[in-house]
């Protein structure tokens, strides 16, 4: 009988650690997560994600990844502009208004992204 006591209690505490992990990787609040700031990564010439939705307030943060450098420059080169992110710089703009502000990389203008605040 203890024997089944134990392992029933070994069995309880596997479960309980696999949902605090599985909670930590999967946030079930978007919402929440969102108004922490959202992270837009650049890479491999790349926005991603590409289109990104926020919250009114939000901080958007870009990191560059990539091996070579890129900016972060608003589509009318007024409202956010980075310097030139070397890899792993980063650089962050808070959205205070509601809007689609769509941005590109100065060095690569190919390079497009969008966030849409609501």
């Amino acid at each position: 009988m203890k024997l089944v006591l134990k392992i029933a209690v070994v069995v309880c505490v596997a479960a309980m650690l696999l949902a605090i992990s599985v909670a930590t990787v999967a946030d079930p609040n978007p919402q929440k997560a969102a108004e922490n700031g959202s992270q837009v990564k650049i890479d491999n010439f790349t926005f991603m994600p590409n289109a990104l939705t926020v919250p009114v307030g939000t901080t958007v943060k870009w990191v560059n990844r990539d091996d070579i450098p890129h900016t972060v420059v608003s589509d009318d080169k007024t409202t956010f502009k980075s310097k030139a992110l070397d890899t792993d710089d980063n650089f962050s703009y808070t959205f205070s208004k509601p809007g689609t502000y769509s941005y590109f990389c100065s060095i690569h203008p190919k390079m497009t992204g969008q966030v849409v605040v609501q």
